[in-house]
């Protein structure tokens, strides 16, 4: 049946990456399970690359349409704009349940833990050490992605190729000094409310920091195959955004766990 395509929506073609994508999660899910009962990791292999190639196909497609087939239109983009709000608030309602854990249990801690916070022989992070040096990667790439969107919007490519690379770098440098602090520390998840807690928190944000390098790593890929122009953008503009979202959620966890909860 031949598509009617005079009109301003984009009906999204037949695709297989929905279902591939089911599959791959399914898969990396008993992938995990296996790897805990039996230390045995090529399900969870398999799940992984499942997804990745999943994503970077799905990715190829959405990049497809909306570079060379002109399938994005105005009121498409202003769709794909309130999804992508929408989803940063479903974020941020995310970290609010570990924030709220967290509250819940520093604030009145259980006699179970010593009835003090941190509980009793648990050494915490020191706050103006390695936390205080994310900290400042993190707000000086949220400037850098700035710079980027501002050189995007003055048709700067020299400009905005320098500053999305030096975005990229910045958030690598975190994902590294996280790992670090993890391999150095003193607790482990296993170590009451606190460690639960600490390690949900600061480890979903260390993967949407990964997810967000991966994103914006896209975009310069886009960027220097010339997907983008000043007035269509709408990739770059999401991932700018996921990126501030990402950076607003460690001045919380810095504030509050790193250096209150101390």
């Amino acid at each position: 049946m031949k598509m009617n395509y005079n009109h301003p929506y984009h009906l999204v073609d037949f695709s297989p990456w929905p279902l591939m994508s089911t599959m791959g999660i399914m898969t990396l899910v008993t992938g995990m399970i296996k790897w805990f009962h039996n230390s045995n990791i090529n399900l969870l292999f398999l799940g992984y690359l499942i997804i990745i190639l999943t994503m970077y196909q799905w990715w190829r497609d959405v990049c497809r349409e909306s570079t060379f087939q002109g399938k994005h239109t105005i009121s498409v983009m202003k769709g794909l704009r309130w999804g992508m709000i929408l989803f940063i608030i479903s974020e941020m309602f995310f970290f609010l349940s570990f924030f709220w854990a967290f509250f819940h249990s520093s604030l009145s801690p259980n006699i179970e833990i010593g009835s003090m916070w941190p509980p009793y022989s648990i050494m915490p992070f020191n706050p103006f050490q390695i936390p205080l040096l994310n900290t400042i990667i993190l707000i000086s790439s949220g400037i850098s992605v700035t710079w980027t969107h501002h050189a995007l919007m003055e048709n700067n490519t020299t400009q905005m190729t320098q500053s999305l690379f030096i975005t990229i770098i910045l958030g690598i440098y975190f994902t590294i000094l996280q790992t670090y602090e993890y391999f150095e520390a003193p607790f482990s998840i296993a170590d009451s409310i606190y460690g639960s807690t600490f390690f949900m928190a600061t480890g979903f944000h260390g993967i949407h920091v990964i997810i967000g390098t991966l994103f914006l790593f896209f975009c310069l890929m886009r960027h220097l195959n010339n997907h983008f122009s000043k007035n269509h953008h709408f990739g770059f503009e999401a991932a700018a955004w996921y990126w501030h979202f990402v950076d607003i959620v460690w001045l919380f966890l810095y504030i509050f766990i790193y250096w209150w909860g101390n």
